[in-house]
């Protein structure tokens, strides 16, 4: 039965000495099908790093990572944190991340104290009901392989794609735009924090599709090698990850090897939650 411990593991922080001057955290990068971490497991790591540094009472309101090595499954990463500033209403931390004594993973984090204020945001595109929506695992149902069993179950979370998925060949539209339904698969706690930080870890997985369903490549195409370059956050309000959130995407671009992909969260009823932007590195194994 897929479960979130995958996500639950991935922030479980130690925090261990530094002789640096800000506060040290290490955190274990879950296993994958693949040689190197999956990203949203390190931009995950790096916010629950930040936000052990900051007072209980500012929230996250954004955050800004640059990839800069792939990142070993097997070993631990090990996150620095610098205080830059705490102000009456806002704080910003620095967050370097290194693994094999180099560095690997950088992000700045913004935080806020939340203010009573009108909300706006895009309408949520109107797709069907998760409910009505096959699962990964029904996707993928009399495959095998270990990406098989990753994209069914080893994420932590249930996705359900509209027009449909990647994972063997682009289902659906070939098209710019798409969304997914994501949610936990089993009840998170209360903290509005992990909730924030369950958002961090779960953008990821698909931001880049919107540009590999324009290409026309699926994930198990020959040959494909994709990586995070840099990626950029913004929290509007807060929301629980345990529940169904919209996921609409589009691909803003692709050239020279690279695609950016624009993503929003959306609450079941149609509030704005999160704003991702990303930049990824294409190389699709096969003339184009």
């Amino acid at each position: 039965m897929s479960t979130s411990e995958a996500f639950l593991r991935a922030i479980d922080l130690t925090e261990v000495h530094t002789a640096f001057g800000g506060r040290a955290f290490e955190a274990q990068p879950q296993p994958v099908p693949w040689p190197k971490a999956y990203g949203g497991d390190t931009v995950a790591q790096s916010v629950a790093a930040a936000l052990r540094t900051v007072d209980d009472d500012r929230a996250l309101h954004s955050v800004h990572s640059t990839f800069l090595r792939g990142v070993d499954v097997a070993e631990p990463m090990h996150y620095d944190v610098e205080i830059i500033r705490d102000g009456r209403g806002f704080s910003t931390r620095h967050v370097r991340g290194h693994q094999h004594g180099r560095l690997a993973f950088m992000a700045t984090a913004s935080f806020h104290v939340p203010e009573a204020f009108p909300q706006h945001g895009p309408a949520m595109p109107s797709v069907p009901a998760p409910e009505s929506l096959r699962s990964s695992a029904e996707a993928l149902e009399g495959h095998e392989g270990a990406d098989i069993d990753y994209w069914s179950h080893g994420r932590s979370f249930d996705m359900r794609h509209v027009p449909g998925t990647l994972y063997l060949e682009v289902e659906g539209e070939r098209t710019a735009h798409q969304a997914v339904w994501v949610r936990s698969f089993e009840r998170l706690d209360d903290d509005p924090r992990t909730h924030q930080v369950a958002l961090a870890y779960v953008c990821d997985y698909t931001i880049l599709e919107p540009v590999l369903r324009v290409l026309g490549l699926p994930w198990r195409a020959e040959g494909l090698v994709t990586a995070s370059l840099d990626h950029a956050m913004w929290f509007h309000s807060p929301a629980r990850a345990d529940q169904w959130l919209l996921y609409a995407q589009e691909c803003a671009g692709v050239a020279d090897g690279r695609g950016l992909g624009l993503g929003r969260f959306y609450t079941h009823d149609g509030r704005l939650v999160a704003t991702v932007a990303q930049e990824g590195m294409i190389r699709p194994g096969r003339p184009l």
